[in-house]
């Protein structure tokens, strides 16, 4: 019985039953690179189902019958795809998977930031009422920039548009795009957007996208919602940018280091919403995220196997 990897504590009871036949091993919540490369000197698994932890050329070279790396969920920034290829082992992503999950966070945090949900819930629980105060920002009319322009932006640009917003996206891959999205230039995306919402991988290429260059050429005053990876944005530049006013809020769900330790500057501002990478974190996308890592891997197994017949 073949072995497959799974780096985290379980899986959808759906994506077990699809792999049936096959030994599973679970590395646990927290893997480190040594647990991983000692499961897979013990091991030996075929796959690799990756959920938390990074895989690296170590952990590829302690599995010497590792064919397919599968990612559960979207984003691969977690995987070395150079050593993988080097190796000629298939990296494959459950792609769409969390959309519905991920774009609902986003406009949770957007509609968090622009309502000020967060504080005017502490103000009311210690016996406030701000009504004669307080003054939300209405979004319909106002501008809203996607950076990212695959499953789960474009299913948040539906939703922007169903808030009345005019929709600007910025993605050099995407074609064909609906008529409620303008493509924009990254130029044009800072200087007229309102809100600025990140919906693309993390790559050598955009790492620190937003930065203190990049966030001065914004609308003052501007909202960032980042539900992508945590190292597309500057933190510390971040920071000093919602403490001048120049970004008005941020609503976070990734982080450049996570999980987020105690004393992270982020922690007591008032400006910003947070929420512990949980955006694709529903029920449903747990099962569509399993089930899609599931049946690639084993798309890939059997591709191999035939080329080999």
């Amino acid at each position: 019985m073949t072995a497959i990897l799974v780096t985290g504590a379980d899986l959808a009871p759906q994506a077990v039953k699809l792999l049936e036949g096959h030994e599973l091993v679970y590395a646990g919540k927290t893997p480190t690179e040594d647990d991983l490369v000692a499961l897979c000197r013990a091991h030996d698994p075929v796959a690799i189902i990756v959920r938390y932890g990074k895989v690296g050329a170590a952990v590829m070279d302690a599995a010497p019958s590792l064919k397919v790396i599968s990612k559960h969920g979207s984003g691969t920034d977690t995987i070395d795809k150079v050593a993988a290829k080097a190796r000629g082992i298939e990296v494959v992503a459950a792609v769409g998977a969390n959309a519905a999950a991920v774009a609902e966070q986003a406009l949770a945090l957007l509609l968090a930031c622009a309502k000020s949900v967060v504080a005017l819930d502490a103000r009311m629980h210690a016996g406030h009422w701000d009504k004669a105060t307080h003054k939300s920002l209405e979004l319909g009319g106002r501008t809203i920039g996607l950076v990212g322009l695959g499953a789960i932006g474009l299913r948040f640009a539906r939703m922007a548009d169903a808030l009345g917003m005019r929709v600007l996206g910025f993605d050099p891959y995407a074609k064909n795009l609906p008529a409620h999205v303008q493509a924009a230039d990254l130029a044009t995306l800072w200087a007229e957007s309102d809100v600025i919402s990140l919906h693309c991988p993390l790559t050598d290429e955009n790492r620190g996208l937003l930065d203190a260059d990049t966030l001065a050429r914004c609308k003052r005053g501007v909202i960032v919602v980042n539900t992508a990876r945590g190292g597309l944005i500057d933190e510390e530049a971040l920071l000093a940018a919602l403490r001048s006013g120049q970004v008005s809020m941020a609503g976070l769900d990734s982080f450049a280091i996570e999980p987020m330790t105690a004393g992270h500057p982020f922690q007591g501002e008032k400006n910003i919403v947070l929420s512990p990478h949980i955006g694709g974190v529903t029920s449903d996308a747990y099962v569509n995220m399993g089930v899609g890592a599931a049946k690639n891997l084993l798309q890939v197994l059997a591709r191999q196997t035939a080329a080999s017949c």
